[in-house]
């Protein structure tokens, strides 16, 4: 077998430009999924025992749908309903509706593990919700999901080799494409997997690193 390097060079521009938009989908996917995630953990927390239970069907139902198939039905399906998006908005789209639903039970975990007894105190002291979420909760929630937080992280990193099925010109639609074209499929597969371990692998590191700064804080 002929491992031939100069193929990635030759493309590198091109091997680039798919490897930001593999970093720009990802992490705008991930910080919709986090925002919306935020927001549905608090509203299922706020509303009462059978308000609650169609959140948490559509949670369940998103869960256990495959993240290829939310693919297909948003970027195949929904011109059919006048939903047209272009491939790389429709796969940030894609990853933060999926991933929304993880980033609320992480949350939703979080607040259950704050002591009920603290925020029992705080609202003596006059504490209102707002104040409570942003000075008693939060703080302790971060250091509690936050390696929750970055393995989520990297599984939606991953993920993002999916989007190549809905034409998002990223890392494993590229670097395929390449392969095809030059028949250079050892340098181009090889050069994938070690995209995407520098990924997974920088998004580990930062999230020790947070970890170790946020608990030195907080002690």
């Amino acid at each position: 077998m002929n491992f031939d390097p100069s193929i990635l060079t030759t493309h590198a521009g091109e091997i680039g430009d798919a490897f930001l938009v593999t970093v720009k989908t990802w992490l705008l996917g991930s910080a919709l999924g986090l925002i919306v995630g935020l927001a549905l953990a608090l509203l299922i927390r706020s509303l009462g025992r059978w308000a609650r239970l169609p959140l948490l069907a559509l949670s369940e139902l998103i869960r256990g749908t495959p993240f290829l198939v939310i693919c297909f039905i948003l970027y195949y399906g929904g011109p059919s309903i006048g939903i047209d998006l272009n491939a790389i908005f429709a796969g940030i789209v894609c990853i933060g509706f999926y991933s929304s639903v993880y980033f609320a039970e992480i949350f939703r975990s979080g607040f259950n593990a704050v002591p009920r007894g603290q925020l029992e105190a705080a609202e003596c002291l006059g504490l209102d919700r707002w104040q409570l979420l942003l000075r008693i909760e939060l703080p302790q929630i971060l250091v509690i999901i936050l390696p929750a937080l970055t393995n989520l992280l990297t599984v939606l990193c991953k993920e993002t080799a999916i989007l190549s099925i809905i034409t998002v010109p990223e890392l494993t639609a590229v670097l395929g494409g390449i392969g095809t074209r030059t028949f250079s499929f050892a340098e181009t597969l090889v050069a994938l997997c070690l995209a995407y371990l520098l990924l997974v692998e920088l998004t580990a590191r930062v999230g020790n690193w947070l970890e170790r700064r946020v608990g030195a804080y907080l002690n």
